[in-house]
């Protein structure tokens, strides 16, 4: 497997078990559909939240979540209404990214995460 997906899963991982201690339902992990992935769908008391996670060694050279385009987000949001047509719930949607800096080669290092929550909506299309 490639670094990259390497440093992906485990970027994810510690996006899951952040979100875990928060009380959060993992619902799924990596859904994929014709449209796109989605790395987490998650719930909570309020909202099913799709998390698009980012994972960057650091951020000098630029934020994660600079890497959340417009065109990313629009195939987030058509994939997650692919998901909302499968899978009914009562719930609101909201898009949230998390970016995770560091490194599963340096566990000394705790890993530092960014939790931005409503980054970009399926109506607004922008990040916020």
């Amino acid at each position: 497997m490639e670094q990259n997906n390497l440093t992906g899963q485990w970027g994810e991982t510690v996006a899951a078990q952040y979100l875990r201690k928060r009380k959060w339902e993992i619902l799924a992990c990596n859904y994929r559909c014709r449209f796109g992935e989605i790395d987490l769908i998650c719930k909570n008391k309020e909202f099913i939240v799709f998390v698009e996670v980012k994972t960057r060694k650091s951020a000098e050279f630029a934020q994660a979540m600079e890497y959340v385009d417009a065109r990313k987000q629009q195939r987030i949001i058509a994939t997650a209404q692919m998901y909302l047509a499968q899978n009914e719930t009562e719930l609101q949607p909201r898009f949230d990214v998390i970016e995770v800096y560091g490194s599963e080669s340096r566990p000394e290092e705790k890993p530092k995460l960014m939790h931005m929550e409503n980054a970009f909506s399926a109506d607004q299309g922008a990040i916020r």
